[in-house]
């Protein structure tokens, strides 16, 4: 099976695009901007899924569900709301089908809705009209919920996980007491999220806030965590909102304080989405195909026996049985590969283009001598390693792999962020280098428009751990307190 990938060097983007498809992740489908999502790609979205559900749960959090379609009317009652998502929104005005007199089918002009609905782009107003029935007291406080839902998003320009008209995701949506609790929920999720890609995903990632531009709409602060691909383009890879009072006066959910005072509640919500596949696949992945952080891979070893004829092959089996059995026991995910119909080498290419772990080749030479031949797939080094060791072997090396992807992404990150004090050298760096360009900014809307007209750059967040200092905008020239991080994204 020759990979023939496109290299990283040649075209970036042809490259993430082949690969997505040839390890079998996901596809375009018959319907123009969405995917499919192949059971090996789901299965890694299913590890992501189960992770961050036990975070959610751990802090409290509850999961439930809401419609998938909202009255239009909702939409026009928080007025930045419907600004910031009217252009995306996919709208049912029927609701039956008919023959025509040749036979072919059409929508019938009868059946027209009353009131068009949206469907979900996000779901702030079917849940804060929800909401107005679930709180009446500061008892009903904080009221904590989370769904697993998709979302439609009309998109021109798709690419397979990065953007598509229909995603998979998570939102979270939680109402407050008082405006500090809101806010440390915020930022308690973004953390939650942080933890979760370094951890999980081995992608590092900087935490900061959002511009006023770049902000949810309808949100007073967006917290957000950002991640830099190989290219040197950023990755926005989750979001949290403080959405202040905005949703609860749009809907009118109010609660009786302690005091016994009618008071408005106050609001968050954040997501992330099957965008991070998109995120693991940028970050690791080489001219060979996929490199999956153990914590994510579905298989995380493969085991493929090299013999000639039914007797070498079974006594292989009896062996590789054995160590699968045990791997199992201590909770490895394991493969054992016996197809008859494809040869070694083969299979070799196979799991090396998924992007396994680890690869274990047995043959009758390592029956004799009691070991087995263990690869990487991360670094592409082979051991040999005896029968009695490769248990805890693999154990340690599946912890020191998923330690190391993200050391060596976090170097990456460090390399590529650049401080840069006049323009000219910042449009050189973009163009030369990319990555993220620490720059005094003036704070204005303006300096940025005209910033990202001119180079594509946007300004991806105001970190969280930026000082205050006196400088000046590498634009404008204009006095500054802050540095920001400006980056082409995807």
């Amino acid at each position: 099976m020759g990979k023939n990938l496109t290299t990283r060097e040649e075209d970036y983007s042809k490259w993430y695009n082949e690969l997505v498809v040839k390890a079998d992740l996901a596809e375009n489908s018959g319907v123009r901007g969405c995917m499919v999502i192949k059971p090996y790609g789901y299965a890694i979205w299913e590890k992501m899924q189960a992770e961050l559900d036990r975070m959610f749960k751990e802090t409290g959090h509850q999961n439930a569900y809401f419609p998938l379609f909202i009255p239009k009317s909702y939409f026009s009652k928080e007025a930045s709301h419907v600004d910031g998502f009217a252009k995306e929104c996919a709208v049912v005005t029927h609701y039956r089908l008919k023959t025509d007199e040749d036979g072919g089918i059409i929508v019938d002009p009868e059946a027209k809705l009353e009131e068009e609905l949206i469907v979900r782009p996000t779901s702030e107003t079917i849940i804060w009209d929800t909401y107005r029935k679930w709180v009446q007291s500061y008892r009903d406080l904080p009221l904590l919920i989370n769904q697993w839902a998709n979302v439609v998003r009309w998109e021109m320009r798709t690419r397979l996980f990065l953007r598509t008209s229909e995603f998979l995701w998570q939102e979270g949506h939680t109402a407050h007491e008082t405006e500090g609790e809101a806010i440390q929920e915020a930022q308690l999720m973004m953390n939650i999220y942080a933890d979760f890609v370094e951890h999980f995903m081995a992608v590092p990632v900087i935490k900061g806030t959002k511009t006023e531009s770049e902000r949810f709409a309808g949100a007073l602060e967006t917290y957000c965590i950002e991640a830099l691909m190989q290219d040197g383009k950023a990755l926005q890879a989750g979001t949290s909102h403080f959405l202040g009072q905005n949703f609860a006066k749009a809907f009118d959910v109010k609660f009786a304080s302690k005091e016994g005072k009618q008071e408005y509640v106050w609001a968050t919500s954040w997501g992330v989405s099957t965008r991070l596949m998109g995120a693991l696949v940028m970050t690791h992945s080489d001219d060979n195909g996929l490199v999956l952080p153990p914590n994510l891979a579905p298989i995380q070893v493969v085991i493929v026996p090299i013999y000639r004829g039914e007797e070498q092959l079974e006594a292989i089996s009896q062996v590789a049985n054995e160590l699968k059995r045990e791997l199992q026991m201590q909770g490895v995910s394991v493969k054992y590969d016996d197809r008859d119909t494809f040869k070694p080498g083969w299979k070799f290419n196979e799991y090396e283009l998924k992007g396994v772990p680890l690869r274990i080749a047995i043959g009758p030479r390592d029956l004799e001598k009691r070991t087995v031949e263990l690869a990487r797939r991360d670094t592409l080094t082979k051991e040999i390693v005896s029968k009695e060791k490769v248990v805890d072997r693999i154990r340690e090396l599946l912890r020191e792999m998923q330690q190391s992807m993200y050391t060596k992404a976090l170097d990456y990150q460090k390399e590529h962020i650049t401080e840069v004090n006049d323009y000219d050298a910042f449009k050189e760096i973009l163009k030369e280098k990319g990555g993220f360009i620490s720059a005094f900014w003036d704070g204005t809307k303006e300096t940025e428009e005209r910033i990202k007209s001119e180079t594509k750059a946007t300004i991806r967040c105001v970190p969280l751990d930026a000082k205050e200092e006196e400088g000046t905008c590498v634009y404008s020239g204009k006095p500054a307190t802050k540095r920001v991080l400006f980056a082409k994204a995807y």
